[in-house]
């Protein structure tokens, strides 16, 4: 397949073309994605919605560059990912791309302040520390930068993971459910703020989701059905 015209895509991060993603097992061959095709622009926001099963955060993990696929083509930040290696593709992301996750993913042994420490120093920032109480501050939790992950609420503790997320002004946000193990009330807080510190912060977001009142905060929506995209459009 032909890489991307960069003349064509100047402000393409993700491009993926016909991407599919296979896994075997005792019943045969099972297929997860089935050529999926899209494009993500700096600075919008994408929903990928669908079902569970569906393939949302298969997806997601193929357009970071977490998995590769089975077959089907993929540049993220202007680089096209399929030759790389994990160790490449983890050079690539590094300061470059966020994630938040679910289960928040934040290292127990580590404080708030550490863990979002952390990004800034792989990515050799020379201010990581004043960064790291920056973002603390921007989500409320200055004074919770000791405390470690089992000393914080559900809540507190998807803060620091967006805090970790944005502090190394990354490109592009990948989020996988990011309400899912918090109650409404606690959720729509973190959606608020992390909507909030996207656009402040001029971030592209990309975002699975089965909430349909989160999709539609985001300017535009990909729906799965069974590994395949039913709908594509505006949210």
């Amino acid at each position: 397949m032909t890489p991307p015209d960069r003349a064509r895509f100047p402000d393409t991060l993700v491009l993926a073309q016909s991407l599919s993603q296979q896994v075997r097992s005792a019943d045969g061959v099972l297929v997860i994605l089935s050529e999926v095709t899209l494009e993500v622009k700096a600075g919008e926001t994408l929903a990928i919605t669908g079902a569970s099963g569906s393939g949302k955060s298969t997806l997601l993990g193929l357009l970071a560059g977490l998995d590769q696929p089975s077959s089907g083509e993929l540049h993220l930040l202007g680089q096209h990912l399929n030759p790389l290696d994990e160790d490449a593709r983890a050079r690539l992301r590094a300061g470059r791309v966020g994630f938040v996750f679910q289960s928040f993913q934040l290292l127990p042994a580590l404080t708030a302040l550490e863990n979002v420490l952390l990004p800034l120093e792989l990515a050799g920032r020379a201010d990581a520390r004043e960064r790291a109480l920056h973002w603390l501050e921007r989500v409320g939790l200055a004074a919770r930068a000791t405390h470690t992950p089992r000393q914080l609420s559900g809540g507190e503790q998807q803060r620091v993971a967006l805090a970790r997320a944005f502090a190394t002004d990354p490109a592009i946000i990948f989020a996988d459910e990011p309400t899912g193990n918090l109650d409404a009330e606690t959720g729509a807080r973190i959606i608020d703020l992390l909507f909030d510190l996207n656009q402040s912060s001029h971030t592209t977001l990309v975002l699975v989701t089965h909430d349909s009142a989160l999709a539609a905060r985001c300017q535009r929506r990909l729906h799965l059905v069974a590994g395949h995209v039913r709908q594509e459009g505006l949210a």
